[in-house]
């Protein structure tokens, strides 16, 4: 059998290609042999759950520990700890049974007579009728609520505390989306579980892991499993554009690859190319896979809203009591990451998927036809597109706007609405925002054609002199001489008359169009 691209679950080597797990695991393996309590938290589908079932079946092979994965996802958001923790034991005592069938495992009935022991109690049997020292890998961990969570931390600190006297596992790794400092998000919670900053079990700052995303060079040896087994090459070209767009992201990479080579591209006589991807990506968005329809369920959240906003907009985010837990929260999602000393959406596709999906309502309402905006020899025909757009704002999108749950950010999500309505129909926008830009940057590229427009917010007369030079480093950037500005005049009793200009203006080497809203 052929393997295939893996979109779904975990990954076997002998159904899918796939990279040597071990390959992102010798951290987490240094932190099992010197006995640490840790996180192992990374964004959605980026490998967790194929690299503990790796972990099990490595060390059970033969290896110097008995290992078991749990997964108790069906225990999540049930803050009762009498029921909660039910469902938990029938969850370890159904993973003991597969992964380590031949260890006697503790009455649960018993022990549920007091919830909070149970877990203490089950794990520390078990632990003492192993033959070997036991590592217990815990899945979607961090979906555990209210005192629930606070009593399953605090038995795992108990057992770690008293295992040089009684029977506990060796090691314990809570599996999810966040370090588990995270996981309490109430104040009272917290302080219930102030150990959490503590050296032991959980110090996050010493003992919390994370995946990394593919390296460039992991992407084109994923990618040349295919090549090996079928025939099918993948373009230099191609392997460059799904690392760039997906920045390594395991779901993504997979995900375009699976669209181009048993869907697009079935023939395999044929070559991947760049053209080839850029395709897979645009359906992968409209079609809302798994991944990304988890993605946007996300967007709607208030934590999530009150982070993303200010990155469409450019400003910072507001300061609040609990911005560090949105913050913590929302990268956990593996929306943001941090590189370098700024924090960013995590990938090109993110950045495309975020606007089109808060717009796309109004979008497809949108009475908008590409044809209207190509001149005779295929070129875009960009004066007519903004004078167009100014008049669509005047009329109906300024009002359009404030009906988004992203009000504040709405005059940008409006314009990428409307652009991405005609783009649509032959070429693609790329986006730029971070917090603290200023500004939102776009680029439409067009078959040959690159064009620049910079959206900013005017609220004073300083605004457009400072907007010209971020435009005019953005145009630096890319090696181009003209640019289009947008600006969204916020000032008190400025008529449309006085809003709806395009002015051309010369600035240093540049040329730039300003067009007023």
């Amino acid at each position: 059998m052929v393997p295939s691209f893996n979109t779904a679950g975990p990954c076997f080597p002998d159904e899918h290609y796939m990279l040597p797990p071990e390959r992102r695991l010798g951290r987490i393996m240094r932190l099992i042999d010197d006995r640490k309590y840790f996180t192992i938290h990374a964004g959605h589908q980026t490998g967790k759950t194929t690299l503990a079932q790796w972990l099990v079946r490595h060390y059970n092979q033969g290896g110097p520990y008995a290992c078991v994965w749990i997964d108790i996802q069906t225990a999540r958001e049930n803050p009762d700890p009498g029921t909660a923790f039910r469902t938990l034991l029938n969850n370890f005592e159904r993973a003991f049974r597969r992964d380590l069938p031949a260890l006697a495992l503790p009455d649960k009935e018993a022990l549920l007579s007091d919830p909070r022991s149970a877990v203490l109690d089950y794990l520390g049997a078990a632990a003492e009728k192993a033959e070997r020292p036991l590592v217990v890998l815990i899945d979607e961990a961090d979906g555990l609520i209210g005192e629930t969570v606070v009593s399953f931390l605090t038995q795992l600190r108990q057992g770690y505390l008293d295992r040089r006297v009684m029977p506990f596992p060796h090691s314990v790794a809570l599996i999810g989306r966040r370090q588990v400092r995270d996981y309490v998000l109430t104040q009272k919670d917290r302080q219930a579980v102030s150990w959490l900053g503590s050296a032991s079990p959980f110090n996050v700052t010493a003992e919390a892991a994370t995946l990394s995303p593919f390296s460039a060079d992991e992407v084109a040896e994923l990618l040349g499993q295919h090549t090996q087994a079928t025939g099918q090459p993948f373009l230099a070209e191609a392997i460059d554009r799904i690392y760039t767009l997906s920045c390594g992201h395991p779901w993504l990479v997979n995900a375009i690859a699976d669209q181009i080579v048993n869907r697009d591209v079935e023939d395999r006589a044929i070559a991947i190319t760049r053209a080839h991807v850029d395709t897979a990506k645009e359906t992968i968005i409209l079609e809302r896979r798994s991944h990304i329809d988890s993605l946007i369920a996300r967007l709607r959240e208030p934590r999530v809203r009150r982070i993303l906003q200010p990155m469409l907009i450019g400003t910072e985010a507001p300061e609040s009591d609990t911005l560090d837990d949105d913050f913590s929260y929302v990268m956990g999602l593996g929306l943001l990451v941090k590189r370098g000393p700024n924090v960013e959406i995590a990938n090109p596709i993110y950045k495309e998927v975020i606007p089109r999906v808060l717009t796309y309502y109004t979008q497809v309402q949108l009475r908008q036809e590409t044809a209207w905006y190509v001149r005779p020899d295929g070129s875009l025909d960009l004066p007519k597109m903004m004078a167009a757009w100014q008049e669509f704002w005047r009329k109906d999108g300024h009002v359009s706007a404030a009906g988004f749950s992203y009000q504040e950010a709405g005059p940008h999500l409006m314009l990428m609405a409307f652009l991405q309505r005609i783009i649509n129909g032959g070429g693609q926008i790329e986006r730029e925002y971070a917090l603290g830009r200023g500004a939102l940057d776009l680029l439409i590229c067009w078959q040959k054609e690159r064009h620049v427009i910079e959206v900013k917010l005017r609220r004073d007369t300083e605004t457009e002199k400072e907007a010209l030079d971020q435009i005019g480093g953005y145009l630096d950037t890319l090696g181009l001489r003209a640019g289009w500005l947008v600006l969204f005049d916020l000032r008190k009793r400025r008529s449309w008359k006085e809003k709806l200009k395009i002015r051309k203006r010369r600035h240093g080497e540049h040329q730039v169009w300003v067009v007023g809203c």
